[in-house]
């Protein structure tokens, strides 16, 4: 039995998530590295700051509900979780679709 609070099936929901806001970043408008993607121009370390993900709003990764989900960048998905709060709200988000 599985003790982790995110669906089997997340990896498909965030990648979804992530393609539907065409890998960029609702906070800072970041475009981020697609999976795959290592341009070698860029170190690890510069690679991680494109590296997309999926925040929950209400901080409840069992919370899967459209509206409760955003694409961050790592730096601003830091930013969400160190602070508890951002400047985006779930209303705001189909301003950037």
């Amino acid at each position: 039995m599985s003790t982790s609070r995110y669906p089997q099936n997340w990896k498909e929901i965030a990648t979804s998530i992530k393609e539907s806001f065409d890998w960029r970043c609702t906070r800072c408008n970041r475009v981020c590295l697609r999976p795959g993607q290592k341009p070698p121009e860029l170190t690890l370390s510069q690679r991680r700051v494109y590296t997309l993900q999926v925040h929950h709003f209400n901080f409840d990764p069992s919370d899967n509900r459209l509206e409760n989900l955003a694409p961050l960048c790592s730096g601003c998905h830091l930013y969400y979780h160190r602070f508890r709060r951002g400047n985006i709200s779930p209303g705001q988000l189909s301003l950037f679709k």
